[in-house]
């Protein structure tokens, strides 16, 4: 039996899930870092995140032998080494908004609908690699002059790993440096920036073998998200996934990039040739009931929650939920927008309030359904939220879709696993290694569609607060 070893390295934390070649999770190690945060500034000592890395995969292979290796890192967190390959300052993560006005630049050089149609990206954040880049030459000559190499996290980390620069596009897709449509550097915005193709890493698919570190086949994985799909078996058109964690994230495949129109929110991100996924999420989706949980249900776990919330009828008795603690993303990037319980009266128990808390977020998925404009035949649910048959039950309801859950919580690391099998030669392709590996837990299927007229409700609702914080 040959071991795969699949290493999800996020925002604050690094999880490795080592999986026998049927997809079956053998052992699983993590470790905790936090973050530098100064202002606009969040930034995170280059060299430590190999030394986590370290530390953490040597946990492992001092039990288990490892044949092979992918990485999945966090998107847009930029290090730049120096003519030694030494990091010439801290990693600037991908939360650091220090190149707003630089992101601005790019914007007017480019404009926000050239920029799409070059790199499927729909806006222009300041935590972009490409306005980051462009932020050090403009102020911090010292670093920019003397930088050698620009890198992502995850080609970092194989650099460290096999002495070779190489990266996935798939991790590219938000860089701003890279064209979705040929997977190659932007030309362009290259020159724009003042920088060389050689100072950037060879782009590579997802699945493609670089070297060997003690042993272990190095491969290369994708963008923390796609990885995440990838393990939960979207490999295909017509099948969407959600992950309510902390966070809302809502993914679907497709074969062609929607055409730029003004109000366009969903960005695109390469996953291979002629394939893309378009990705929406939501700040809050989770943390909306854990930050409930936490000020009014202390003492309760989330069994009890879910058991107070299925004692209430759907529509809790006419209160709604706008769960938007953090601001909004999609369809409107505001900041400012809050959360809201419209409706209160005192017939409502906390069980109402967990019940409007979880139909809220089924709306949101539902709107950004809407706006993915796609075929849909199921929807697959990961994350916390998946394990709440309630949630569940009334997502599928929401939606009128089926909704399945995985036998695999960890989809991120068993994603870059079959990435490691597929390119140490163990699996023919991405998606023959899914369709074996990847197992449907439960299914949900709507019984009625009994949410039509009390989503209409929640979008009335939703909008007036919006238009309260423009």
């Amino acid at each position: 039996m040959k071991y795969l070893l699949g290493a999800d390295f996020g925002t604050t934390s690094l999880k490795m899930c080592l999986f026998d070649e049927k997809g079956k999770q053998i052992v699983s190690e993590s470790a905790q870092y936090n973050l530098i945060t100064e202002g606009e500034f969040v930034e995170f000592p280059a060299e430590e995140f190999f030394n986590v890395f370290k530390s953490v995969l040597k946990r492992i292979t001092d039990k288990y032998p490892v044949y092979a290796m992918s990485i999945d890192t966090q998107g847009e967190t930029l290090i730049v080494l120096d003519k030694d390959n030494k990091p010439l300052t801290n990693a600037i993560i991908w939360l650091d908004n220090r190149a707003a006005k630089q992101a601005k630049e790019i914007e007017e050089k480019f404009s926000v609908k050239g920029i799409y149609e070059l790199t499927g990206q729909a806006e222009i954040p300041a935590g972009y690699p490409a306005p980051k880049i462009l932020w050090l030459k403009e102020n911090k000559p010292e670093v920019y002059n003397n930088a050698k190499h620009y890198l992502l996290l995850e080609d970092y980390i194989i650099y460290r790993l096999t002495g070779k620069f190489a990266a996935s596009r798939s991790l590219y897709s938000s860089s701003l440096l890279m064209d979705i449509k040929t997977g190659e550097y932007i030309p362009e915005m290259l020159d724009y920036l003042g920088i060389s193709k050689g100072q950037l890493s060879t782009l590579k698919e997802s699945g493609e073998y670089i070297g060997e570190y003690n042993g272990i086949k190095i491969v290369t994985s994708a963008l923390d998200q796609i990885a995440g799909i990838t393990g939960a078996g979207v490999v295909k058109t017509g099948i969407m996934s959600e992950t309510t964690g902390t966070s809302l994230a809502v993914s679907v495949l497709t074969d062609t990039i929607p055409l730029w129109h003004e109000r366009l929110t969903v960005s695109a991100y390469y996953v291979k040739k002629g394939l893309y996924c378009l990705l929406m999420w939501a700040p809050t989706a989770g943390a909306t009931l854990e930050w409930f949980k936490k000020n009014f249900c202390e003492s309760d776990d989330y069994a009890k929650l879910n058991t107070l919330a299925e004692s209430v009828p759907k529509g809790a008795e006419g209160l709604i939920c706008i769960p938007h603690l953090c601001g909004t993303v999609i369809p409107e990037n505001n900041a400012k927008v809050k959360g809201v319980f419209f409706g209160a009266t005192l017939k409502h128990n906390k069980g109402h309030f967990i019940r409007a808390i979880m139909e809220s977020i089924a709306y949101t998925i539902k709107e950004y359904a809407y706006y993915i404009s796609a075929d849909i035949a199921e929807i697959r649910s990961m994350g916390g939220g998946a394990n709440s048959k309630l949630w569940c039950e009334i997502k599928a309801e929401v939606l009128n879709k089926k909704v399945i859950t995985l036998k695999e919580n960890e989809t991120a690391c068993l994603g870059s696993a079959i990435f490691a099998g597929t390119g140490a030669g163990i699996y023919a392709d991405t998606f023959t290694a899914t369709e074996k590996i990847v197992k449907k837990n439960k299914e949900y299927v709507p019984k009625e569609d009994g949410y039509s007229v009390l989503y209409k409700a929640y979008k009335e609702k939703e909008k007036k607060i919006t238009e309260i914080y423009k």
